[in-house]
């Protein structure tokens, strides 16, 4: 059966998006991932309403970042997290994105430093032991999940990382449980991807097979090609104009983010999306999101598959998400 799972952000309220997750599961996916990057929704609410809901379906963080939570903190929450729904939550992490991290006070400074300090640390506590950390951002000194009372036990929550840049990804092959693979990017990338952490994961004896790898799909699905690109566009142009690990990873022209940087930027209002929506072509739309017919999102999808995708995050544009859940439910690529 191929793996898939669901991407929410905040297009919908959480109780709506309850129903599209207790749907998912009973349709065969195996997880839901939700987002945390931008200051709209935290991810640990929702994760927890869905929590409630479900019964089998995996339930990850896409990605909260490694700046604002304390290891220990971000221990305890996840450790909380997997007493609602024992072994079914992953903890996805990041280094956040420019310019919302130093808009908020945030100098990411030294990320990958930050990010290997943070997963050690949190996955020390989460396997209920005493730790101390001297580290360039992590310093605890005799740290543990203070159970009192409730059984003590190592909690079963694998630590993904959210890598786009050749660094970050050659890291997360050393380190990680899986990757959070990106979206808008064609899937040309994940070939690069796929090397830089087999180089990654070679450092310390693994080999790319070892880490799981799901990734981020932006999906949207229409009768027609032309409505599909239409229903993707905008939020194509913000991530383009926004986030500029996306940008440089996307593989679209430079001379077009230029145009689009030129409109909008963090934050923006949706007036200024749909200016700078008009600036985007159909191919860019097409090279970096699965967008069409049913039969042609599940082939765009295989593609990503086909170079080393191991479970498609796909994040539904559109009004109709039960469509694009029965679109891949039953799938074999």
């Amino acid at each position: 059966m191929t793996r898939l799972a669901i991407y929410l952000q905040d297009a919908h309220p959480i109780t709506e998006a309850m129903q599209y997750v207790t749907y998912a599961e009973q349709r065969g996916f195996e997880a839901v991932w939700q987002a945390d990057s931008r200051l709209v929704r935290d991810a640990v609410v929702p994760m927890a309403a869905f929590a409630t809901c479900t019964e089998t379906i995996k339930i990850g963080s896409g990605v909260v970042d490694c700046w604002t939570r304390n290891p220990a903190r971000l221990a305890s929450t996840f450790s909380t997290l997997d007493d609602l729904a024992p072994g079914r939550m992953i903890l996805g992490i990041g280094a956040w994105w420019e310019p919302l991290a130093s808009k908020v006070g945030v100098q990411r400074r030294r990320p990958l430093t930050a990010i290997r300090e943070t997963v050690e640390a949190c996955r020390l506590l989460l396997a209920d032991e005493t730790v101390t950390y001297d580290g360039e951002f992590v310093h605890l000194d005799g740290v543990e999940l203070d159970y009192v009372y409730q059984q003590r036990r190592p909690k079963d929550v694998p630590i993904y990382i959210g890598a786009t840049g050749d660094k970050m990804l050659e890291l997360t092959g050393e380190i990680a449980d899986g990757v959070v693979l990106n979206y808008l990017v064609s899937p040309e990338y994940n070939r690069k991807a796929m090397d830089r952490l087999a180089d990654g994961a070679a450092r310390v004896g693994r080999s790319v097979d070892d880490l799981d790898r799901p990734q981020l799909v932006v999906c949207s699905v229409a009768g027609t090609r032309a409505e599909a690109l239409d229903g993707a566009r905008l939020m194509v142009t913000q991530y383009l104009g926004q986030q500029p690990h996306i940008m440089k990873a996307s593989g679209v022209p430079a001379s077009l983010l230029e145009e689009i940087g030129r409109v909008l930027t963090w934050p923006a209002t949706h007036e200024q999306v749909v200016a700078a929506s008009k600036l985007v072509p159909d191919d860019v739309v097409q090279m970096i999101c699965a967008a069409g017919t049913p039969d042609e999102v599940r082939e765009k999808v295989g593609q990503y598959m086909a170079d080393g995708c191991t479970c498609p995050i796909l994040y539904p544009l559109g009004p109709d998400v039960r469509m694009m859940i029965d679109t891949f439910a039953d799938w074999t690529p």
